[in-house]
């Protein structure tokens, strides 16, 4: 016999930028490092450097977007509830 299925639980939004940051110092700490090998860096590993400034732009874009994301949920949220309201208040 099946156990009812738990409710979910309750979503907890925090400030997104800040892992968003910490990778993307992460990346830049990472770029440092293989810069700082030089030459001891076989050829056939020098790709990690793109991959290393693709996470710094990919971080840097999440950092700046996710402030816009917020304000954009926000403000449909705002508008869904002025339209629940004008219908509760036309009934």
């Amino acid at each position: 016999m099946r156990t009812p299925r738990r409710p979910d639980p309750e979503v907890h939004e925090s400030d997104y930028r800040v892992p968003a940051a910490i990778g993307t110092i992460a990346w830049a700490a990472a770029l440092v490092v293989l810069l700082a090998m030089g030459d001891g860096l076989p050829a056939s590993e020098r790709w990690w450097i793109g991959v290393c400034v693709t996470g710094i732009a990919l971080g840097v874009f999440g950092f700046l977007y996710i402030p816009r994301l917020f304000r954009k949920r926000e403000n449909a949220a705002e508008r869904a509830a002025e339209r629940a309201e004008r219908r509760s208040g036309t009934s």
